[in-house]
């Protein structure tokens, strides 16, 4: 990502600056974008995954979102290699991870995660528990693959839930992340073609926000009033790229109002490229939406520090790839707070550390074999 001088000053003073998600400061702008990264046998992150994310608070991120990790529900994953947020010696780790990011000087959250529909029975860690939806079909509109959950199971989820933040906080974690994005569970009960329920959980874009609103006002009843609790979502799916909760502002205020009501302290807004208008009429991005309707900090992500060769051969497509200008303005004007880093990061450890220090010729191209280790 080539930037001018002039630029590269302004980089490093405006994504200095400190923001406040609720009773927490996180010391800059850079966020580490949660990643999936499969490197815990028995979900149990060891010391490779402690290493991983203290090296990238060492270097100068504020805010890592770790990768997303299992609720304590049978039907909540599909891998025994990803980690968990439940369990005693599970629960051990992560209070180390937590430990080696404050040493490191940055701050720390997990992202709680049901994966819902995109699970197949026989998966991992629980072979022999079913995926469970809103409707029993798959983001694909694969019908009559899994279970409606019932009632009993939306306590059950909505439980572990609130217990994993309990359990957060209890160990030292300096909020949380709930994963409403990409398809999975609580995504699923937001959109559409996913939640066919005609009980109080199904219905209008409002009546589908029920689950996910329970969901935050469980977890906000068990943690403290000042500990921040973040909701990520995305209008996209993974197997859906064009699908949409909103395709107006109205509609989007109907889906966020009861989100924040039940205690969304901020919003991280997931697109694919943080630089398209959400909406027609407006240059604002889905974070900026998100803020503007809401009045909660947000977390923009999508593409950042990506150069086009990447965008080329992940999106399968050539993409315009904007300066640092352009994400300067914005943070600027205030259409987000934070900026959440991905992939770039993920290949260069030192990527915060480079901005921050206005050392962008010293930035790592992103190579795919990065997926496979925790450097």
């Amino acid at each position: 990502m080539s930037v001018t001088a002039s630029a590269a000053s302004r980089a490093a003073e405006i994504l200095s600056r400190p923001v406040a998600l609720n009773g927490l400061t996180v010391p800059n702008r850079i966020v580490m974008a949660p990643m999936t990264r499969m490197f815990s046998p028995g979900g149990v992150p060891g010391e490779d995954v402690r290493s991983y994310y203290a090296r990238r608070a060492a270097a100068g991120v504020g805010l890592i979102v770790t990768e997303g990790t299992y609720v304590g529900h049978e039907s909540a994953g599909q891998s025994d290699r990803v980690p968990r947020f439940h369990g005693e010696e599970q629960l051990a780790g992560w209070a180390k991870v937590a430990e080696a990011v404050h040493a490191a000087g940055g701050t720390i959250v997990p992202q709680l995660w049901h994966i819902g529909m995109v699970r197949k029975q026989g998966d991992p860690p629980y072979a022999d528990a079913p995926a469970v939806g809103p409707s029993g079909i798959r983001v694909d509109g694969t019908e009559d693959t899994g279970k409606a959950m019932t009632q009993r199971d939306l306590d059950d989820v909505i439980g572990a839930f609130a217990e994993a933040a309990e359990a957060a906080e209890r160990i030292g974690f300096d909020g949380v992340e709930l994963h409403g994005a990409h398809g999975y569970l609580v995504d699923q009960f937001l959109w559409s073609g996913t939640n066919r329920r005609t009980d109080a959980y199904g219905g209008d874009s409002v009546a589908r926000t029920k689950f996910a609103a329970e969901i935050v006002a469980a977890v906000r009843q068990s943690v403290s009033p000042d500990f921040p609790v973040i909701f990520r979502y995305s209008q996209w799916k993974q197997e859906a790229y064009d699908a949409r909760l909103a395709e107006t502002p109205e509609e989007l205020e109907a889906i966020l109002t009861p989100l924040a009501a039940a205690g969304v302290d901020a919003f991280h807004a997931s697109t694919r490229r943080y630089w398209l208008p959400e909406f027609e009429g407006s240059d604002l991005n889905l974070a900026g939406w998100t803020k503007k309707l809401t009045g909660r900090p947000t977390i923009t992500v999508g593409s950042v520090g990506l150069d086009g060769d990447f965008i080329r051969g992940f999106m399968g497509e050539g993409a315009p790839v904007q300066g640092i200008d352009n994400l300067l303005d914005r943070l600027e004007r205030d259409e987000f707070d934070l900026v959440a880093v991905g992939r770039a990061l993920l290949q260069d450890p030192e990527w915060a550390a480079k901005v921050l220090a206005d050392r962008f010729e010293e930035l790592k191209p992103y190579d795919a074999a990065a997926l496979k280790t925790l450097i």
